[in-house]
């Protein structure tokens, strides 16, 4: 049996423990192809006009998948952390998606709510594992072999890799050292994102992504918002940030963030106000499916000679 999980959303930043858990159940896993224009097109055909780009592309993938799996998976991401859910989109992608594609008649609902953490990951497994008839001890291996591969994949990115675009290491003595935030859809789709965090290596420039910060150090940073925002990629993103801002150790920040995305919209604009506090260079890109490289180009190459003009000229009063 053939399972199809679309690459997009959640899959960049669960896609470890998806892949092996579907896979040691007996699973045909089958992953939608690599982001392309003909993908994009496809969703901008099927998607509601004033969807942000991330949810066009969602249902491109599930167009490139559908008719060669017996079923796409489609989570209803509702929460995976106590204090915070998701976009009203990852809620009622299912929806969306029943309403938009035609023909659709193999997507496989999953409704994804971790209250409790990793005991209510436990039982949704095993509730899957039984839907399908897989023994208990079947599905009991392959959900704690779908945790042990997410625990490589984070300890990869806390060990200055990026994973999900094959970056094994990097230049530690990089002149510049740049935070790079947004969600994991956005940074880690090198169709998406232009390739940005790929271009800025190339500079000589030395990335740091959320992923790449303790999840103990982001979570101190909470008691910086006078109120918990509602969504969790926004919470990880701001989090970051002030982790960057508290410990100074970038030379700047750069928000990508996709046109038409109202939880970004608050989060940019906080994270834009606290870095003139901490004197911290800052810059939005901001990204939808018209998006240029030569616009975005010219914006990196020209912050980045900005930083190391600015740090040189601190070297040299130092000196």
């Amino acid at each position: 049996m053939k399972i199809g999980i679309p690459r997009a959303l959640a899959y960049y930043a669960y896609y470890p423990f998806l892949e092996t858990f579907f896979e040691k159940l007996g699973f045909d896993v089958v992953v939608s192809d690599k982001t392309t224009k003909e993908i994009m097109d496809l969703g901008i055909e099927d998607a509601i006009t004033d969807a942000c780009v991330p949810i066009k592309l969602f249902h491109g993938h599930v167009r490139n998948l559908k008719d060669r799996v017996d079923y796409v998976l489609v989570p209803r991401l509702v929460k995976i952390k106590h204090d915070a859910t998701f976009c009203p989109k990852f809620l009622g992608l299912p929806d969306m998606l029943s309403c938009s594609i035609p023909q659709f008649k193999n997507m496989l609902e999953v409704r994804v709510d971790l209250k409790r953490g990793r005991f209510d990951l436990f039982v949704l497994c095993m509730k899957f594992a039984k839907k399908f008839k897989k023994s208990f001890f079947k599905a009991y291996n392959a959900y704690l072999k779908a945790l042990l591969s997410f625990k490589n994949y984070t300890h990869q990115f806390l060990q200055g890799g990026i994973p999900p675009l094959g970056i094994v290491g990097q230049k530690k003595n990089s002149p510049i050292c740049l935070a790079v935030l947004g969600y994991p859809y956005m940074l880690y789709d090198p169709y998406l994102s232009l390739d940005l965090i790929k271009k800025l290596i190339n500079m000589g420039v030395y990335v740091v992504t959320p992923e790449m910060l303790r999840e103990k150090d982001k979570q101190k940073q909470a008691a910086k918002l006078k109120k918990t925002l509602f969504w969790t990629f926004s919470n990880e993103v701001i989090r970051s940030a002030y982790c960057l801002f508290e410990n100074q150790n970038v030379d700047g920040i750069i928000h990508v963030t996709a046109f038409g995305c109202g939880p970004d919209f608050i989060v940019d604009k906080l994270m834009e106000i606290d870095a003139k506090k901490y004197e911290m260079p800052y810059l939005t890109i901001t990204l939808d499916e018209q998006t240029g490289q030569e616009g975005l180009n010219t914006r990196l190459e020209a912050f980045v000679d900005m930083l190391k003009i600015k740090k040189a000229k601190k070297e040299a009063a130092m000196a």
